[in-house]
């Protein structure tokens, strides 16, 4: 989804007023826990301080999420600490680089992500595609994580500056949680005199999904505006709309989620690399009308045209880490 630059703002507040009024946002009473409560779940997440850290792609990269093709094996980190989606495949650029300026005190070492080749391979879509990577929890942990253990994720990202971006208005960089649970949704059902009619029907299912933030840029040659924008996007509200955050400069960001034994999904951002606080609430939501029951996994999308020469932005990402209440 994209937003005019020069209406987010309005549009932002008069969402949050008329989601709390209806109670679809709740940012007063269900602030749940700040993520990074509790206790760190060690050997999950990664710090990219081993200078020996390294990615192994093994291309072709899968690309389910389009031709129902999962090519194998799977790229991953020789640490086990990240893996290829094998849905989307993963960046073309999976690389420990040097912290940039204003990280996390005491950090020498980051991870950089970019893609080139993010639809089918050796197909050009000349569309917005995306590749994945995830976080190995369940091979590190055995498994999922209950919402009454209340987990919560944060990492530190590395906006670059607006000149080195895709140039492209829209989505360019995300950072998501998988969950699953049950929720409503739409399915056809047949009625009527000998089932000739057709009617779409709300009804429940279990299903995973995928909540969390979207970097997205508001080039000015596209939006008529003095100067290049940026924002973060949240996916999403109960009716499954995603919603807009607050305005994005480059350099440093901690972003935040977590989940509260309701099921509830809380999410949290703030400038900078410092911890985050109960005022870095940004809202709270049951994404698609769901509530959780299993946290599964953490992951980080980029994001850009399928057209055979545009790479992605290059985003740079630090610390994502998992903490447990209970």
């Amino acid at each position: 989804m994209v937003f005019s630059v020069r209406t987010w703002m309005r549009a932002f507040r008069l969402l949050m007023v008329t989601a709390i009024a209806a109670g679809g946002i709740d940012t007063v009473s269900a602030q749940g826990i700040v993520p990074g409560t509790g206790q760190k779940w060690e050997g999950v997440g990664d710090d990219f301080e081993d200078e020996s850290w390294e990615f192994l792609l093994n291309l072709p990269k899968s690309s389910k999420n389009i031709d129902q093709v999962v090519r194998g094996p799977s790229g991953y980190s020789t640490n086990d600490r990240m893996l290829e989606s094998t849905y989307r495949g993963t960046p073309d650029i999976v690389r420990r680089v040097e912290t940039p300026p204003g990280g996390l005190p005491g950090s020498k070492g980051a991870l950089l992500l970019q893609t080139r080749e993010s639809g089918i391979p050796g197909q050009l879509s000349y569309k917005m595609q995306q590749d994945d990577l995830i976080v190995n929890v369940a091979g590190r942990i055995g498994g999922h994580i209950t919402p009454d253990r209340q987990p919560s994720v944060v990492v530190r990202v590395y906006a670059p500056p607006f000149d080195e971006w895709e140039e492209r208005t829209g989505s360019h960089f995300g950072f998501r949680i998988e969950a699953s649970g049950w929720g409503v949704g739409e399915v056809e059902k047949k009625t009527g005199f000998l089932n000739r009619k057709t009617v779409k029907v709300r009804d429940r299912k279990y299903e995973n999904y995928w909540p969390g933030f979207f970097f997205q840029f508001n080039r000015k040659e596209d939006s008529g505006a003095a100067q290049d924008s940026a924002v973060l996007v949240i996916r999403c509200d109960d009716n499954g709309q995603d919603f807009l955050g607050p305005a994005i400069t480059p350099g440093w960001w901690t972003l935040g989620m977590s989940v509260t034994a309701e099921g509830r999904v809380h999410y949290y951002a703030r400038q900078g690399v410092e911890n985050l606080r109960p005022q870095d609430h940004l809202a709270s939501t049951f994404p698609y009308g769901s509530k959780a029951d299993k946290f599964n996994t953490f992951f980080f999308n980029s994001v850009n045209m399928d057209d055979g020469k545009s790479w992605s932005t290059k985003f740079i990402i630090d610390d994502p880490t998992l903490y447990i209440v209970r």
